[in-house]
């Protein structure tokens, strides 16, 4: 049917009977007469060829038509309606989904995004954060930030910070540390990034000692378990200055090593809206 011809009334008309399944509170909920209510259903019967609905003693009851039709009025009136919700001050606001390693999340991101809202208040953002373990289509996501080289099938990316891993500990723990060879004698505390140990001990030249203790899947638990002082943690440790400025944690040794990137990420697929521009436009240039 052509867009010009759609009956939009008495699609209305039809939506709220079917939902009530009853004239007298559709008539209600529309501000209508029952009477004008029936008419428009009526007339979009007639329109159809096919009944939309079952008249019984104590209401309405939707014939096979009318519960292939209902679903689809109601999905595309919720849109409409959602879509409207949107504008306000003038301005169209849009909802933007984004996923966000925990880390990520805590040491950079939110500190700054009332900046953010400031430059973009047409912008409605939404935080989901994860472990780095993210699937953004199957959870509905625009834009996820998350660790690693980069190379995600099926997704675009643009590397965002650079973020070598380093030990951090607690101060007490750290004054006993004279040389990186000490940690030997600690907890170690680990990722699932198995490696990330061997590589610093690499680095210093040093062979890795034996790894026990817990595995972790977020540096954010790894961080506290060491601020108790548990163990020596490995970090991104641009993302953990202030709990080195607030004493929960210290750097002992300068040696770093990388062992990936955060990254602003999206399906390669995805036509990219205004929000998702404002968002990468912003992040890249802050992060300059």
């Amino acid at each position: 049917m052509d867009r010009p011809n759609l009956p939009l009334n008495a699609l209305r008309a039809f939506e709220a009977a079917a939902r009530h399944l009853t004239l007298t509170h559709a008539a209600v909920e529309l501000c209508v007469t029952q009477a004008a209510l029936s008419h428009q259903i009526r007339n979009l019967e007639d329109r159809l060829g096919v009944a939309l609905f079952r008249r019984v003693p104590r209401g309405l009851v939707l014939t096979e038509e009318g519960v292939a039709l209902a679903p689809v009025v109601t999905a595309a009136l919720d849109s409409i309606g959602e879509t409207l919700d949107r504008f306000s001050g003038g301005r169209f606001h849009e909802a933007l989904n984004l996923g966000v390693v925990g880390t990520f999340a805590i040491g950079w991101l939110i500190p700054r995004l009332p900046e953010f809202e400031a430059a973009h208040p047409e912008v409605d953002l939404r935080i989901f954060t994860n472990n780095n373990r993210v699937t953004i289509t199957g959870e509905g996501l625009d834009l996820a930030l998350r660790f690693g080289d980069g190379s995600w099938h099926g997704l675009a990316s643009v590397k965002v910070m650079e973020a070598p891993l380093t030990p951090m500990c607690a101060p007490a723990l750290a004054a006993g540390l004279e040389g990186a060879a000490d940690l030997r004698g600690l907890t170690l505390l680990r990722s699932y990034r198995s490696s990330e140990w061997e590589r610093w001990f690499e680095e210093v030249g040093l062979p890795c000692p034996p790894l026990r203790g817990p595995t972790l899947d977020s540096s954010l638990a790894l961080a506290e378990m060491a601020a108790q002082g548990h163990g020596v943690a490995i970090l991104p440790h641009r993302l953990f200055r202030l709990w080195e400025e607030t004493g929960r944690l210290v750097r002992p040794f300068a040696p770093e090593v990388d062992m990936g990137s955060y990254w602003l990420t999206w399906p390669q697929t995805r036509k990219e809206t205004q929000g998702m521009r404002s968002f990468r436009t912003w992040l890249t240039s802050a992060l300059a």
